[in-house]
């Protein structure tokens, strides 16, 4: 169980709802209720301004959650980037719900023996959203996860937090329930490459350089904010690309590192920590290299990271090293 509460909810309501956020949107939200749906939004220059998960809650009302501490950056953005003329209007939801994430191999065990709503996979699939009643409220469940394992991040209206929280540990007390936090969090998204806006991704790296092109629609003929910098992107070699690090457990990597190419500095660590699950340091940065780079070049290099002035062995990799085919969360 994880409080998740800081998490920033936006709602995006009006008749043209759906256009606003298909031009803010780099991923196709023009789906069915009950859809949620993971994006990125971008600049002009195709950099990621915002990171977030969008559920569709009717024809025209959407229900967007995005970083704990980026609530005001993108509120603005939104704000001033939804194209004049749209019927579309913002609000800050953040205060009206709790977030209690519900995460693990038993998770659906613990839900389902609060809830007499149906949460199996063919009624509640991954990346979808329900309502469903737990100890007397009314709650959103998202089936959605930073941590790569089966579970729902339950968004509880505020005044039944504390009951709904109640009723989840007794029912997940004989599973062996346990209370996480953020640094929880931190270790397992890095065992499964999941980005973090503000290190990993940013303002100035772009959806190709961070190895997340399957969540935008390139190819599709839908306009959005950016597309134009992702096509001539995508038409040339990139300059960089983010890729995973991997070290022996008693190498300690914290981010900043120096990343060491056949023995060329080609970028640093965005981002780095301990996975518990799979025994090994791990850490992200781009590799940079005036010549362009590719998933071969990555790959093909030996690599070094510069621990404390030391140089230290390290293996590169894309493939998250913990369930690479993202089985779990779809258990």
């Amino acid at each position: 169980m994880i409080d998740q509460t800081s998490f920033a909810k936006f709602l995006l309501v009006g008749r043209d709802a759906e256009a606003a956020l298909s031009w803010l949107c780099a991923n196709d939200i023009a789906r069915a209720p009950g859809s949620l749906v993971y994006t990125q939004m971008l600049n002009a220059k195709g950099g990621i301004e915002c990171d977030l998960t969008v559920a569709r809650l009717s024809h025209d009302r959407f229900y967007l959650v995005t970083g704990t501490g980026f609530a005001t950056h993108d509120f603005d953005w939104i704000s001033r980037n939804i194209p004049e003329g749209l019927d579309a209007h913002l609000v800050d939801g953040t205060s009206a719900h709790a977030v209690l994430s519900l995460f693990g191999p038993r998770a659906r065990d613990v839900l389902g023996s609060v809830t007499a709503n149906k949460i199996g996979n063919e009624a509640f699939p991954f990346g979808t959203w329900r309502r469903l009643q737990v100890a007397g409220a009314q709650l959103m469940a998202l089936r959605v996860t930073y941590v790569g394992e089966l579970g729902w991040e339950l968004h509880v209206p505020v005044e039944f937090a504390a009951t709904v929280y109640g009723a989840l540990m007794e029912a997940g007390r004989p599973h062996g329930i346990a209370n996480a936090g953020y640094r929880a969090i931190d270790s397992l998204r890095l065992e499964k490459g999941y980005r973090a806006w503000g290190a990993d991704i940013g303002p100035d790296h772009s959806p190709l350089m961070a190895g997340l092109g399957r969540a935008v629609k390139l190819n599709q003929d839908k306009p959005f904010l950016g597309q134009e910098a992702l096509l001539e992107q995508h038409s040339r070699p990139l300059p960089r690309l983010l890729a995973g690090f991997a070290a022996g457990p008693e190498v300690v990597l914290l981010g900043r590192e120096t990343i060491y190419r056949d023995g060329r500095r080609v970028g640093w660590l965005a981002s780095a920590g301990y996975g518990y699950t799979v025994g090994q340091s791990l850490g992200y940065g781009y590799v940079q290299s005036p010549a362009g780079v590719d998933r071969h070049y990555v790959l093909s290099g030996t690599y070094e990271l510069e621990v404390a002035g030391e140089r230290l062995a390290a293996t590169a990799f894309f493939d998250p090293p913990y369930d690479a085919k993202g089985t779990r969360v779809r258990a």
